[in-house]
């Protein structure tokens, strides 16, 4: 077991170790659409790649997630074939958010070093991949909301 400050400074290790293993500049909230962004996490339980949709305008978060389903064939053919949709995922401060995502398959913590660089390899690739989905399809999700 790890003391407050001992797993604040494992979790820190764990980001900055995974942004030198690969250095460069993720999409994430560069969407440029309000609250809808690429997330990494990573926990005592699981690794996650996610696009989440969680803006207060529920209606605008339907759309969005209706526009992401229109082409969820073409998300699980051509680039993520492990993807899940998830419209009423739950975080851990009981907000209700509509979440696609990838979750890491190996054996992961993020206080075990010893899974860390499966679980970059793993961000790596899936973000990659969702990111070459958003670049392909922007315009096309756009569109739910211009």
């Amino acid at each position: 077991m790890f003391s407050k400050d001992e797993a604040a400074l494992l979790r820190k290790e764990f980001w900055t170790s995974f942004g030198k293993s690969f250095p460069r500049k993720w999409l994430l909230y560069n969407t440029q659409i309000k609250d809808f962004s690429f997330k990494f996490v990573a926990d005592k339980k699981q690794a996650m790649v996610c696009l989440d949709i969680e803006s207060y305008d529920k209606t605008k978060n339907e759309l969005l997630y209706e526009q992401l389903l229109d082409v969820k064939s073409v998300l699980i053919e051509d680039y993520l074939p492990e993807v899940i949709f998830d419209p009423n995922y739950q975080l851990e401060n009981g907000k209700i958010i509509h979440r696609v995502y990838v979750k890491h398959q190996q054996k992961f913590n993020i206080y075990d070093k010893n899974t860390w660089r499966d679980t970059y390899e793993f961000f790596n690739l899936t973000m990659h991949q969702f990111e070459e989905f958003y670049e392909d399809f922007e315009d096309f999700i756009k569109r739910a909301i211009y």
